[in-house]
């Protein structure tokens, strides 16, 4: 008997689907490549079957988000953990709400706010003895399998099958809803000139045996770049990205020499091109685990040698860190970012670094400020950061005071707000540079 047989009385469309939602429900969406865009598109066709249903949501890879749209918060409240494109102006309007959390404590979140009624999420076709992939964002997904009362699961035969804690079987599924969909494509960015000076100077800093975690975007690309010379470097990191796929099939990654969960590369979610959804694709090598494990600061500080490498905002001259607020609106979220600074300032050996162009606006901002913007927050604070890298060289905090760090800062600063930042290290330390 096949599973269509056996499971039949499971499957119905994705209208039939969402309409076993309730009024008052608490629902989770997979997000990123996990995201079940033919649910969430029913969600949105059917809002005004629901009153007060909060949705609860990662980070969508989508343009726009449908249930989303101006007057859907009548029926569908949103929560947002890490805003993006699709999320942001809902916030920003008031149409939706953003929750500060430190990623891995994503399931405790929804756990004290009252628990979880429903999960959405995508899954692939089943293997022989009926277990689907929960697919390439799987974070909360091990929790939330377990603490749903309804799971309902759109089943695309596009979706890889990863391995690590990433499946369900079809027997735990309430509702089965078979519509294949594309998979979100991430293309890897255009590595400019500033964003490969910066990866080079980040890439000095990783040593043979490092074990990694690295994101997505033009500075971890560029950093790829520089590290094919690199020997038995580890991988643990939030965000699978289309570069390690390389690092991996040439050796540079081999986790060899991690100190826990040897031979294998460790993360919670990825996103790229097909390239990587079909190296990902039963590869043994390669696995997601739950966001409460990959992101936990005590579990990342057991990798020896760990090198963080994150983004910001802002720095101000003591160091902290604004990674999440634009002129006092939320732009992006706490995400993994302190996470991973924790774990890997807690590491034996370990070093966090944050890596970004010492500009932006084309150059009219500076990226180093003397002061945090008012509005904006302290994502990291400064006790934490080990580097800070820009294009114009490495600027060392950890074991530095505060009149060393700000020389340090101004140092690799952009030249032209280089004069400014040094007036106020003069009024705040009473000395010229």
């Amino acid at each position: 008997m096949n599973w269509k047989e056996k499971f039949s009385g499971k499957i119905l469309t994705a209208d039939e689907a969402v309409l076993h939602i309730k009024s008052g429900d608490t629902i989770s969406i997979a997000h990123v490549g996990s995201e079940p865009y033919a649910l969430v598109d029913a969600l949105a066709r059917n809002a005004e079957a629901f009153e007060n249903v909060d949705m609860h949501l990662m980070l969508s890879l989508r343009k726009e988000e449908p249930p989303l749209a101006p007057g859907m918060e009548k029926h569908l409240r949103f929560f947002g953990y890490f805003l993006g494109g699709s999320t942001r102006g809902a916030v920003a309007d008031g149409r939706g709400e953003y929750l500060p959390c430190f990623f891995h404590m994503y399931p405790r979140m929804l756990t004290e706010r009252g628990g979880l009624d429903v999960l959405l999420l995508s899954i692939s076709e089943p293997d022989e003895h009926g277990y689907c992939s929960m697919g390439l964002g799987i974070d909360h997904l091990p929790w939330a399998k377990d603490n749903a009362k309804l799971i309902i699961a759109q089943m695309n035969k596009n979706m890889p099958r990863v391995m690590g804690d990433s499946f369900i079987h079809l027997r735990d599924i309430d509702i089965i809803v078979e519509e294949d969909t594309a998979l979100p494509i991430l293309n890897p960015p255009v590595i400019t000139d500033v964003e490969r000076k910066i990866g080079e100077y980040c890439a000095s800093l990783v040593k043979d045996g490092d074990t990694l975690q690295l994101g997505i975007g033009g500075i971890p690309d560029a950093v790829v770049t520089f590290l094919k010379d690199k020997k038995d470097l580890g991988l643990h990191t939030e965000m699978a990205a289309e570069g390690i796929v390389d690092l991996i099939e040439s050796g540079v990654i081999n986790n060899k020499r991690k100190t826990i969960n040897k031979g294998k590369s460790i993360a919670t979610f990825a996103a790229g091109t097909q390239k990587l959804y079909d190296f990902l694709d039963n590869n043994p090598c390669f696995e997601l685990r739950g966001v409460d494990y990959v992101n936990d600061p005590y579990v990342i500080a057991q990798n020896d040698n760990m090198v963080s490498i994150n983004s910001a905002i802002q720095v101000d001259l003591m160091g902290q860190i604004n990674a999440e607020v634009v002129k006092g609106m939320q732009f992006s979220g706490v995400g993994g970012q302190v996470d991973f600074i924790r774990g890997a300032t807690m590491s034996k050996g370990g070093r966090a670094i944050i890596a970004l162009p010492s500009t932006a606006a084309g150059g009219k901002i500076s990226k180093i400020v003397p002061f945090i913007d008012h509005g904006a927050v302290v994502t990291t604070p400064r006790t934490e950061i080990n580097y800070v890298v820009t294009e114009y060289g490495i600027a060392q905090l950890w074991g530095r005071s505060l009149k060393e760090r700000a020389k340090a800062l101004i140092a690799i600063a952009h030249p032209d707000f280089r004069e400014g930042l040094a007036e106020e290290y003069e009024r705040r330390f009473h000395e010229k540079l």
